[in-house]
């Protein structure tokens, strides 16, 4: 028969393992989305420059500064940082709750093989008549 000390370390070795999956499970979408919140601001910044750059340059080929000149190139930029800022908050907003939901789900499955153990050792202490070594 399988000692006390082999059950308990064998069942440790399995818990660990289904909480390694589970938390590989839980957070693989969350580099993508720390990816988006991170980069999209700089995205929208890029198009904010070259907006910017365009405005300028429709500048300098007119004798005369106009609001029809640059406008449409004010736009762009505008829309340009508003794309950006429109991809990052949603993904910070997402990448902030999927983070913490799968923190609190860890946390739980943790304290369940915790008490998991503590039963399993008190069984099997039972069953053997001796206390086991862990």
């Amino acid at each position: 028969t399988r000692s006390a000390d082999t059950v308990l370390e064998g069942v440790q070795r399995s818990m660990r393992v289904a909480w390694s999956r589970e938390e590989d499970r839980l957070t693989q979408h969350l580099v993508f989305l720390a990816t988006v919140a991170s980069a999209s601001p700089y995205i929208g910044l890029f198009g904010t420059v070259w907006g910017i750059m365009g405005s300028f340059q429709s500048l300098s080929m007119t004798q005369q500064a106009t609001l029809a000149t640059v406008a449409p190139w004010i736009a762009e930029a505008l829309i340009a940082t508003a794309m950006g800022l429109f991809a990052a908050i949603p993904a910070v907003i997402f990448y902030n709750r999927l983070s913490n939901n799968a923190s609190r789900l860890l946390g739980k499955y943790e304290d369940f093989a915790e008490e998991f153990h503590a039963i399993l050792h008190r069984n099997l202490q039972g069953r053997d008549g001796k206390p086991s070594a862990s």
